[in-house]
């Protein structure tokens, strides 16, 4: 069998991250794997390889999205390129640069340096959040059905946190990066997930599992009007590597989102299957009030009632993938955050 070829995957310590490498290590690629922090390493390796079986295809290189330094190298015999790294806080920052200018010049810097290498492909891990936001109250009530898509953009001048907007300037940077000549023939696709769950690899989870987190650790004594875009992190996996080697991947965005879920409904399905978590609706007021003195909450406010639709055709079509039920994602993640005592 021909020798499979070298994936450069950054962030390799985040929790989209270590599935993705996972993935192309169980397909057979040999996979460079980028770390601001070097001691994380072995970490990243017990969750992605624990029975030591591709050890001599993982490997691991030091950057930072905010230097230069290292990118080049790490390019270096590179066929493809996974981008996943990018700042994604649990509260709003004070100043909405400090996820701006990392996501931007991040992105930038992987594509400058890849298509220097000669790259073919380059997989950017985006987000809804550049697809769906920055409306006005006005537009969002006019908008109540709307379904959103690929062809949709978020507004980064509208009423939009700096998470979105982080992601939706560092996306729209990537692909005039790509029309540049600079790019030359290196291709790019770009993955754009809605919240991740689905299970751990160790205790690490994303940003988004704090919605099972806080379910399972009993921070929640009933459940807001919440609504989110959900994915499984193995459906994210596997739509990065789809969307690397398909020929017609290339050009594209790719919305992952499996289903929408209140809360309530995510709480009750962890129920169902025997955890102790809240089957009450929360009324709005008291999360008004609680967001006075925790700040995630503060940040989840503006959500509260409202549902975001998208139109995942392209997900099943596009890439071939059927996403798995909100249920599955819960339950897998609520099982595995037991397991690994992450909660």
């Amino acid at each position: 069998m021909a020798e499979k070829q070298t994936v450069l995957v950054t962030g390799a310590s985040g929790f989209i991250a270590k599935h993705c490498i996972k993935k192309l290590l169980d397909e057979g690629y040999h996979v460079r794997a980028s770390l601001r922090t070097p001691s994380r390493a072995d970490e990243v390796r017990a969750a992605v390889d624990p029975d030591g079986a591709a050890a001599d295809r993982l490997s691991f290189v030091t950057l930072d999205l905010g230097s230069d330094k290292g990118w080049d190298e790490a390019m270096q015999g590179c066929a493809f390129v996974q981008h996943v790294a990018s700042p994604f806080p649990p509260v709003e920052p004070e100043n909405e640069d400090e996820l701006i200018v990392p996501a931007r010049e991040g992105a930038l810097r992987a594509l400058h340096a890849a298509a220097k290498a000669g790259v073919k492909r380059v997989v950017l891990t985006s987000s809804v959040a550049a697809i769906a936001y920055g409306r006005t109250a006005q537009e969002e009530a006019a908008e109540q059905d709307r379904v959103f898509s690929e062809a949709d953009w978020s507004n980064p001048e509208g009423p939009i946190s700096a998470y979105a907007k982080s992601k939706t300037l560092a996306e729209r940077a990537a692909w005039d990066f790509i029309d540049s000549d600079e790019a030359g023939a290196m291709e790019l696709a770009v993955i754009n997930p809605g919240g991740v769950l689905g299970p751990l690899l160790d205790k690490q989870f994303s940003t988004s599992g704090q919605i099972i987190s806080r379910l399972l650790g009993g921070q929640v004594p009933a459940c807001p009007r919440l609504n989110w875009s959900l994915i499984d992190v193995r459906d994210v996996a596997d739509a990065h590597f789809e969307a690397m080697v398909r020929p017609d991947a290339a050009g594209k965005r790719f919305v992952l989102v499996a289903d929408n879920a209140w809360m309530l409904d995510v709480s009750k399905a962890l129920a169902r299957a025997g955890f102790k978590t809240p089957v009450r609706q929360l009324p709005d007021f008291v999360l008004r009030l609680l967001a006075h003195f925790d700040k995630t909450m503060k940040m989840i406010v503006p959500g509260l009632g409202k549902q975001t639709r998208f139109d995942n055709t392209r997900l099943r079509e596009g890439l071939g993938i059927t996403p798995r039920s909100v249920d599955d994602m819960a339950i897998a993640m609520a099982q595995t955050m037991r397991d690994y005592g992450a909660v």
